[in-house]
């Protein structure tokens, strides 16, 4: 089974609103609509093309992952800039082979060559932290919404990209927060 990563392009949208929309229709922690904030993320002055990356297998896209651009910023008013994992989505069919992962280490690499040194996301305890990613609270980094600890996360990209940030996300208008 190859699977190809790519950067998605605008045909691709369509398959990439059923990914996401079937990757997420039974989760339980989800108010599925991931779909939509995918759309209005692609839309933002935060969506950077390059970090919207879909896996295709077969010429059948059955994965994706997007990248966006947030601000953590402290009491003084200082703001430091870092990315936000949302979604990462598989098709059913597909999870459990590794697609994910291949979807990860990609957006990883692609988001080191244009030089974003961080990621924060919201996501499952299990899953995330064999990626490298830790607490967000052990940065000094919060959400801006009550969430368990366990599921507030951040991964440094470059060694030290984090060790002068501290401080609560703040989110594009196109997450709806």
């Amino acid at each position: 089974m190859e699977v190809i990563i790519r950067k998605e392009e605008e045909t691709d949208f369509s398959a990439t609103f059923e990914v996401v929309r079937r990757a997420f229709e039974h989760e339980v922690q989800s108010d599925h609509q991931e779909q939509f904030l995918v759309e209005r993320l692609r839309n933002s002055d935060a969506f950077v093309p390059e970090l919207s990356l879909v896996a295709e297998i077969g010429g059948r896209l059955v994965g994706y992952v997007l990248l966006t651009r947030i601000n953590i910023s402290n009491e003084s008013g200082q703001e430091a800039v870092a990315l936000a994992l949302a979604p990462i989505a598989v098709l059913p069919e597909y999870q459990g082979k590794g697609i994910g992962g291949r979807l990860m280490q990609a957006a990883h690499q692609q988001a080191i060559a244009l030089g974003f040194g961080a990621i924060v996301l919201l996501g499952h305890e299990n899953y995330y932290p064999k990626f490298g990613y830790r607490l967000a609270r052990e940065f000094g980094i919060a959400l801006p919404f009550e969430v368990p600890d366990e599921n507030c996360m951040a991964i440094e990209l470059i060694e030290g990209a984090l060790q002068h940030v501290s401080g609560t996300v703040k989110y594009p208008a196109a997450f709806g927060l």
